[in-house]
């Protein structure tokens, strides 16, 4: 005998699907959670929030930094960043009074909203990892932009040094807004991270209206660990990884197929001069790749010469075989080597984090004007201040 569906399992099936598919057309995808961002939520928000266990007595931790529209330089104004967190044992702790529909979050939760600057200031506790230490210490962060009907989740934040963060859950990381890693400062009784969020970044359904050429990763997102080999400066003669050597402060990459354009030298000198105006705050790499009759040895040789020729000391000039070279890792960094043919591509980090991009440059006042730019206003006042090595 043959089995038919009741009208009842039909609808129940038709509505499952029909809502299926609004999910995933929502901006992020769907969040779950995010709708408790609304339960108690103050009718006035500023872009400073002290979290109800700021002055329970346990590890003061401040998260600060800028909210920036997808093109990851623009400040966002206005927009409302709901967080929530566990407390010193690993719970989402009820409290008297709380919400019961927020219960799931616990008491530890708040709200800032950037300011005309993309301004925002979190003071609150350093949270600890779950009981059954089933995840990193970790907390979360919900976004919901004044033009856009959908909230969304970006990456929870997480601490570097945390010992249950390891190569696995490192990789678990989508960069949904930018990478969520933090790395703390020490300042007396209190630690500090500087974290920026970039709207849409790795944001499903996300609406972005950019036809712009887009080669390698994007800002907000943090620059990978690679090995070139380095034929002059500092390191010379080894495959030192530049963000896990000198990532702490700024870096700027300067990705070439060739070396022998004027251009391309104009820019080198104006680098080394940085380079020595910043001291430890700024480290420069040429990476140079051209698989057009490659020899480790030529390589190594075109560099030694140019840098005796240009009389660098500062800067890094470092070669791969290929932008797609897999042993060292460059492949990691989406440099396009087709489009590269034609265009240079600068990259700049800040504690690993690219905080620019510029493709093309030519080297003239008013680009060297640019990038010194950048690194004035990414300076932070919190630089100087220990790196946290502590483990969670």
């Amino acid at each position: 005998m043959k089995l038919t569906l009741s009208r009842f399992a039909v609808l129940l099936l038709l509505t499952i699907s029909l809502i299926s598919s609004a999910q995933e057309n929502l901006v992020g995808g769907g969040c779950d959670g995010c709708e408790l961002m609304y339960i108690d939520m103050p009718s006035n928000i500023s872009p400073v929030s002290y979290s109800p266990a700021w002055n329970s007595g346990n590890q003061k931790l401040l998260i600060t930094g800028k909210i920036l529209q997808n093109d990851g330089v623009t400040p966002a104004n206005n927009v409302l960043v709901y967080y929530w967190q566990t407390d010193e044992n690993g719970d989402y702790k009820n409290k008297s009074g709380l919400n019961k529909k927020a219960i799931r979050h616990g008491y530890i939760r708040g709200w800032v909203k950037s300011d005309v600057d993309g301004n925002y200031s979190i003071y609150t506790i350093k949270p600890k990892a779950y009981r059954n230490k089933s995840q990193p210490a970790h907390i979360h962060l919900s976004v919901k932009e004044p033009n856009i009907t959908d909230e969304y989740y970006v990456d929870k934040l997480v601490f570097n040094y945390d010992p249950l963060l390891t190569t696995a859950e490192r990789k678990k990381a989508k960069n949904r807004g930018g990478s969520g890693l933090l790395r703390t400062m020490v300042s007396e009784d209190m630690i500090i991270a500087e974290h920026n969020i970039i709207l849409g970044l790795n944001i499903p359904n996300y609406p972005v209206d950019d036809t712009s050429i887009q080669l390698g990763l994007m800002i907000g997102e943090n620059f990978p660990s690679i090995t070139p080999y380095h034929a002059w400066g500092p390191d010379k003669g080894t495959k030192t990884c530049p963000v896990c050597k000198y990532g702490r402060h700024f870096g700027i990459m300067y990705f070439v197929n060739n070396i022998q354009s004027q251009k391309i030298k104009d820019w080198l000198l104006e680098l080394e001069k940085q380079s020595k105006i910043r001291g430890r705050f700024l480290k420069v790499y040429l990476i140079y790749a051209n698989e057009t009759n490659y020899s480790f040895d030529k390589r190594k040789k075109e560099l030694e010469d140019l840098g005796k020729e240009l009389k660098l000391k500062e800067i890094a000039l470092t070669f791969v075989p290929s932008f797609n070279d897999k042993p060292s890792d460059v492949y990691l960094t989406k440099i396009d080597p087709i489009a590269t043919n034609t265009n240079i591509t600068i990259i700049v980090f800040k504690n690993r984090s690219i905080i620019g991009k510029f493709l093309n440059l030519e080297a003239v006042q008013e680009n060297f004007v640019k990038i010194n730019q950048l690194l004035n206003e990414n300076q932070g006042k919190y630089s100087l201040l220990p790196i946290d090595t502590r483990k969670n």
